[in-house]
């Protein structure tokens, strides 16, 4: 770290200015070198008190002098003890050779060729001893865990593991445990010798009648190179079948006509090693249209491709009762003609949906900011809209070293992307967080911040909790970080602090960089910080947020800006509206697609209880053009789904159940004016005609609680086959090795290599320099004695 510049954050107290130097390979030095200038400062006031004139002062001149060097050297050796000195030698040390085969006997490792018992029985041969402890058997696989638990400083760890988890502690957070106490991971290449395949499906969990949906069948597994049948039924009736091959995905589309709940069932044929996952079911709630109630001055096509999927009303101004809704579409209407924008708010908050359409009428030309309606927009008028704070949170951990340049780069390149009215502060962290930059007006200090970036070294290990509190404490509320990290945290917590920023009004930003990189982690910590993750090569993406005039991205066409949100996820975009209305989008809001222009297209946030979006961009004529033609449609589709939220939460005398997994526990909650009865689930009150049961369920099938149907789909533990890349992340993480199951000669060596350590033995000697004040103080004291008896005895 470019020490010149640091300034702790008090995030973390700094380690000490320790200072030393090496002689004959020996470090010296001193814990505290700053106490080191009280030295003068003693020496100083001795003089004062001992060779100043007085006339209790000893009138030889020549023996205050001794005196003088006598107490000054007392007082220096004090100060050198306080000052903590200490030297520090590096020696080699051999250790016996062992090794910690952590065996996985879990059912999905069923299909692997190795063998424990060969494996450790190889490597005793070749004189290493081997401990073995289980982590993982039959249908759980704890195996984070059980790789935690065998933790010790220094250890050598060997893992005979498919890495596939399904409770506790992740393989990736058990590899930081194990790189921060200097133990290693190494594991076992592990090929499958038998086929084994599974079926999944996924889809939506509630659909409305009348409606094709799309639902996902997977088929995959463990060498799994061949055909196999696989056939779809919903409630028993045959909807596909069709011969595969490898692994697959297939889409089946289906139109369902009926309300209520219908079973998906899909089905291969059984020619493998585990049966118990030949067959997956599923549920799905269909459910009448939800009613929505349109409001618009005007015919646009908007209303007529709305009829389509839901039940809708017509209407010119909003009424003052709007409780039938689930949600409302208003399209290019100004406030004044708006109706009762009162209601319309409270309800929102109340959790009606909101969709606001843009056009010559609606939002800053339509005077939504001088309205009450205004502030439940996601986006607000043109003041202030380039000016953003904004804290670049760069990784300069010891994982971070190999990618260190890479990540200077994107820092860089994100600042870069921001415009000059926003004012930016840098922090970097590894540990502990530091002040690279505080919070400046980017114009006119852009080069300064890239030169403190530039200079940016890595040291130490990885808590980007520290960094995440570090760049909170220069925003202290509100702003963005833009989190720069390869995702791998020795500390944890990080995902609690993002949320504790986002508590505070900061969102995060998490963008993923580096060689390794987490990505599931630094998923979480955006989602957790209500923000946004990036890839690496999505930093561009900065600019349409905060790069002020000049925040063009490419092309002519609208484009999705955050990938993640459920609006624009999957979504494609190839209209070009042609114009946007003037507006920014709000601090709290989520950004979701802009023009070619960057300015914002698609906004929505919560407000209240409620959903609200804004679609800025409209077209000539104040439509939405290509927005209402495929692919696009799916835009205006999804938007108005997520302002609706639940299709159901207006219903009484229901109940809901997901679909769970064999062993897992599963939440049933009915809502209804009376607790339901039921005989095999218990239901209590949780609010206001509100009840909830749970159930653990021990039998795939189709299973019913309070008239709610819902599947229970075979134990995880059968939904994955074959080695995860989370081993050899693990492995790389620690700085292990992958061997093969014949390589116990090599595994041998490894752990023999590991033995040898070199280790370094401090030895602290403030000890010496108290010792050494006391000598010299007794020996000036008996000097004094001596002289005095002489004194005495002379005539």
């Amino acid at each position: 770290m470019a020490a010149g510049y640091l300034q702790s954050l008090a995030v973390e107290r700094l380690p000490p200015l320790a200072a030393d130097v090496s002689v004959a390979g020996t470090r010296i030095g001193v814990e505290r070198p700053l106490l080191l200038a009280g030295v003068p400062v003693a020496l100083l006031l001795v003089g004062l008190l001992v060779l100043r004139p007085t006339a209790t002062a000893d009138p030889d001149r020549r023996r205050r002098l001794a005196l003088a060097c006598s107490r000054g050297l007392v007082a220096t050796l004090l100060v050198v003890a306080m000052a903590g000195p200490y030297t520090a030698a590096t020696e080699t040390v051999q250790t016996e050779p062992r090794v910690t085969l952590l065996v996985d006997r879990s059912d999905s490792t069923a299909v692997s060729d190795a063998s424990a018992g060969d494996l450790a029985a190889g490597i005793e041969d070749h004189g290493v001893e081997v401990t073995t402890r289980t982590v993982a058997e039959g249908d759980a696989s704890p195996v984070g865990d059980g790789v935690t638990a065998a933790l010790a400083p220094n250890a050598t760890l060997l893992l005979l593991s498919d890495g596939r988890v399904t409770e506790g502690r992740s393989l990736g957070e058990a590899a930081e445990l194990a790189d921060r106490v200097d133990a290693t991971i190494s594991a076992v290449s592990l090929s499958a010798d038998e086929t084994e395949r599974y079926v999944a499906v996924s889809g939506p969990d509630t659909v409305s009648s009348g409606v094709e949906n799309r639902f996902l069948v997977r088929v995959d597994g463990a060498n799994v190179a061949g055909e196999t049948n696989l056939t779809v039924t919903v409630d028993g009736e045959e909807v596909a079948s069709r011969t595969v091959r490898n692994a697959t995905a297939v889409r089946v589309a289906h139109e369902f006509d009926e309300v209520g709940d219908h079973r998906i069932t899909a089905r291969i044929d059984g020619d493998d090693a585990v049966d118990r996952n030949d067959v997956a079911r599923a549920t799905v709630r269909v459910v009448e249209p939800p009613r929505i109630l349109y409001v618009a001055r005007g015919d646009y096509p908007a209303e007529g491709f709305l009829r389509e999927l839901y039940r809708v009303d017509r209407a010119e101004s909003v009424p003052s009762d709007l409780s039938g809704y689930y949600a409302v579409v208003v399209q290019d209407v100004p406030a004044d003609e708006l109706g009762d924008t009162a209601a319309l708010q409270r309800a929102v908050a109340n959790g009606t949906g909101l969709v606001t359409v843009g056009g010559p009428n609606s939002f800053e030309r339509g005077g939504y900011y001088d309205d009450v309606v205004g502030d439940a927009l996601p986006v607000t008028g043109e003041e202030g809209r380039d000016q953003s704070d904004v804290v670049l949170a760069v990784d300069t951990s010891g994982s971070a070293a190999e990618g260190l340049s890479v990540q200077q780069s994107l820092a860089l390149d994100a600042l870069d992307q921001l415009g000059d009215d926003n004012r930016v502060g840098v922090v970097a962290f590894d540990e502990q967080a530091y002040r690279i930059a505080g919070l400046t007006p980017l114009g006119g200090n852009r080069e300064g911040l890239r030169g403190r970036i530039r200079r940016l070294e890595t040291d130490g290990g990885t808590r980007i909790a520290a960094g995440l509190s570090g760049a909170g404490r220069l925003l202290d509320g509100g702003g963005t970080v833009v989190l720069l990290s390869d995702g791998r945290d020795n500390g944890g917590g990080a995902v609690a602090a993002a949320n504790e920023l986002s508590d505070d009004g900061t969102r995060v930003v998490a963008v993923n960089v580096g060689r390794f990189r987490n990505e599931t982690a630094m998923r979480r910590i955006a989602a957790a910080g209500d923000g946004q993750f990036l890839r690496a090569d999505e930093t561009d993406r900065l600019r349409l947020r905060f790069g002020g005039e000049d925040r063009r991205y490419s092309g002519d066409g609208l484009t999705v800006v955050d990938g993640t949100h459920f609006v624009t996820e999957g979504v494609t975009l190839e209209a070009s509206p042609g114009n946007a209305n003037d507006v920014s989008v709000r601090e709290r809001a989520d950004y979701l697609a802009a023009t070619g222009s960057g300015a914002p297209a698609v906004s929505a946030w919560r407000y209240g209880l409620g959903r609200s979006v804004a679609i800025t961009a409209y077209s000539a004529d104040g439509g939405l053009g290509g927005l209402l033609s495929p692919p696009d449609s799916v835009l205006v589709t999804k938007s108005v789904n997520w302002a609706v939220g639940d299709p159901q939460r207006l219903a009484d005398d229901v109940a809901m159940a997901p679909d769970a997994r064999v062993g897992e526990r599963v939440a049933i909650t009915y809502r209804g004016d009376r607790r339901p009865e039921s005989e095999d689930h218990r239901f209590v009150r949780v609010g206001d005609g509100e009840y909830r049961a749970t159930a653990v369920p021990t039998e795939a099938g189709f299973h019913e609680a309070a008239g709610a149907a819902y599947a229970v789909d075979y134990a995880r533990e059968y939904g994955g086959f074959g080695q995860s890349d989370a081993v050899e992340n693990a492995v790389e993480t620690t700085g292990g090795e992958l061997f093969e199951p014949s390589e116990t000669a090599a595994i041998a060596d490894h752990a023999v290599d590991r033995a040898v350590r070199e280790r370094v033995v401090r030895t602290d000697y403030a000890w010496a320099a108290l010792a050494a004040a006391l000598v010299v103080f007794l020996i000036e004291v008996a000097a004094r004695r001596i002289r005095t008896i002489r004194a005495r005895r002379q005539p």
